[in-house]
């Protein structure tokens, strides 16, 4: 038998990256995609070919890292059309932007922000649902998004992407009803202030000396390590959790529950 495929958006770095690499030390064929280039309307670098090889390389020889933009449907349906299997999906690929009230956001930054975390998971499943159930009954087929603590609350300034987060649960949810008696499982997880380049693109924000202030939201007194949000991606993507979907798990040191 051929291993299990998983396919990763947004896995050149931070977050995805440590998806990639935990998914392959499960045996896992991991196909990683990122943009790997700029955009104007952000104002922090994006994640580079080095980082997108360097977690390739990370996740040994069977590993295949992919240039993609989460916004182009078609180029994600052409990628999972060149499977030769599809096991477990994972949409982590997600920019920030914000600064101002949600009134004076301009209309590129909107489409920006939500293009890409909430129209790049649409992309995503709508290319990836097909392959799925293309498997052999039962199947075990895994599909998880990236939401946020932002996903249940309104941050300041962060208008338009709390407003995406909140439409990724929405999708996951509504996802799991369509596929519950599928064997297909869709689930989110809800990270809070996560040690990565993203949270210094928010440090900026809010002008703050230092990411490492967020902090200060976490009852655990600390940052979230982005091995953490993966550890619980990789439960989510596992047999262990054959009988969890449409759920939201919080990974965001207590951040939810004060």
């Amino acid at each position: 038998m051929t291993a299990p495929v998983a396919l990763v958006t947004g896995g050149a770095r931070g977050i995805g990256a440590a998806v990639c690499r935990r998914l392959a030390a499960t045996g896992h064929r991991v196909v990683v995609l990122d943009v790997c280039d700029t955009d104007e309307v952000l104002e922090y670098p994006l994640a580079t070919m080095a980082d997108l090889e360097a977690t390739v390389d990370a996740c040994g020889p069977s590993a295949e890292g992919v240039v993609c933009d989460v916004r182009d449907g078609e180029a994600i349906a052409r990628i999972v059309a060149d499977l030769d299997r599809l096991d477990v999906v994972v949409a982590a690929a997600g920019v920030v932007w914000g600064g101002v009230p949600l009134w004076e956001t301009p209309d590129r930054a909107w489409e920006t922000v939500v293009d890409v975390n909430a129209r790049g998971v649409f992309n995503t499943v709508r290319a990836a649902v097909p392959a799925l159930m293309e498997r052999p009954a039962p199947r075990s087929g895994r599909i998880v998004a990236l939401a946020s603590a932002a996903s249940t609350r309104g941050l300041l300034h962060l208008g338009a992407y709390s407003a995406a987060k909140h439409a990724v649960v929405g999708l996951v949810r509504s996802l799991a009803a369509d596929l519950a008696d599928s064997g297909v499982t869709v689930n989110a997880v809800a990270p809070g202030s996560t040690d990565t380049e993203i949270l210094a693109a928010s440090a900026s924000v809010y002008d703050l000396g230092s990411p490492g202030e967020f902090a200060a939201h976490h009852p655990i007194g600390r940052l979230i390590d982005p091995d953490e949000v993966a550890a619980a991606v990789e439960w989510l993507c596992g047999p262990s959790a054959s009988g969890v979907t449409g759920a939201v798990i919080a990974v965001d040191g207590g951040m939810g529950a004060v």
